[in-house]
């Protein structure tokens, strides 16, 4: 037994450096009365578009392979956003497309870009893939400077670019114009993840063709109201799309999912009447959080949102997260940012947070 156990210890499987100290993504744990952490919509499907998605998994051949092209629910995205079928990939969420997009358009080694603050996973991704990363700070105010994007990009031999337009974490877009500048001036790769576009009116969805170096990133999560499906999509021209049809996994996307996700892109009218619920929520919060910001200007500063949430910039963030936390009410903190970013929900409870909020720096201004 004892020179088992010298064996055994001896020959004892260890993780490589690339993983060895990496934790998995946890995110707020527990259960809370309100959840405004992850933008996700408030909004339940209605009757007749779930009636219609259910009708459509009755038919669901659960002992067969899902569809490894998604040709239908990729000509429905088509369909609804005026693109050609070509031209459009199906993922397992945005997610997904993104590490594809890492691992395959990307040698070990080569350079990507990101626009920071932005959405975390990218470098994650670029990590993982074992390419160098490059971080080009926005401004103060969460503002890009073009000129130094470009110039980064083209010394710095950067092979992908890709951010968030609008933001996330900062709620703030970019003009199609500048995204323009942006794809002409470089000679990288630009993925383009449009996941909040539907909530504002800056999509390049409609020239995509006219460049060969742009992917778009969308998704089913947010305005769609369809987190739970997990389905993303890649636009761009034929060739590129054709790329990461080839790398992806064939049966990437489940025939629930595809089925499910079909039946809601269908009913566009619907979606488009659910966005604008959503936006009259954004809209309900921001003025809350403005009129309270002018009223604690020392501690408390607002962003304009294009975006399904709303960001509080204030020197409090951490104890004011802390203290939501406790009256089970979770958004989510921004450490580098010093900032909550708060998802639009109901009026109930937008009302519910923005009222503990008042609360927390009313009894900062009398302390």
């Amino acid at each position: 037994v004892g020179s088992e156990m010298c064996i055994r210890d001896r020959f004892m499987y260890t993780l490589n450096e690339k993983i060895r100290d990496l934790e998995p993504y946890e995110p707020i744990a527990g259960e809370y009365k309100i959840r405004l952490d992850a933008n996700e919509s408030f909004l339940c499907l209605p009757e007749s578009v779930m009636a219609s998605a259910l009708h459509a998994m009755m038919r669901v051949e659960l002992n067969r392979y899902p569809d490894p092209t998604a040709k239908d629910l990729c000509a429905a995205f088509a369909k609804s956003y005026k693109v050609k079928p070509a031209c459009v990939a199906a993922g397992n969420g945005s997610d997904e497309l993104i590490n594809v997009i890492f691992q395959s358009f990307l040698m070990k080694g080569e350079t990507y870009a990101t626009l920071t603050p932005d959405f975390s996973m990218y470098d994650f991704y670029g990590y993982v893939s074992e390419c160098r990363g490059i971080e080009i700070k926005k401004d103060e105010n969460f503002t890009i400077d073009i000129d130094k994007v470009i110039e980064t990009c083209n010394n710095e031999n950067v092979k992908l670019l890709i951010f968030s337009n609008p933001c996330n974490p900062t709620s703030v877009g970019l003009t199609r114009e500048a995204v323009r500048k942006i794809i002409r001036g470089v000679s990288a790769l630009v993925v383009l993840d449009e996941a909040y576009m539907d909530f504002w009116n800056e999509s390049m969805l409609g020239e995509f063709e006219n460049y060969d170096n742009l992917l778009i990133l969308k998704t089913c999560s947010k305005a769609f109201g369809l987190a739970a499906l997990r389905v993303g999509f890649a636009v761009g021209n034929e060739k590129l799309v054709r790329a990461i049809k080839a790398v992806k996994s064939p049966y990437n996307v489940n025939t629930c999912s595809q089925k499910m996700a079909e039946a809601v892109l269908k009913n566009r009218a619907e979606a488009d009447a659910a966005i604008r619920r959503l936006l009259l929520s954004r809209d309900e919060l921001q003025q809350k959080f403005d009129r309270m910001a002018q009223r604690f200007p020392e501690k408390l500063q607002t962003v304009k949102s294009v975006t399904n949430f709303v960001v509080l910039r204030t020197p409090y963030a951490k104890e004011l997260y802390e203290r939501l936390l406790a009256e089970s009410i979770a958004v989510r903190y921004f450490k580098n940012m010093s900032a909550l970013r708060i998802t639009a929900g109901s009026t109930g409870e937008n009302a519910v947070v923005t009222e503990h909020i008042q609360r927390f720096f009313e009894e900062k201004e009398q302390a």
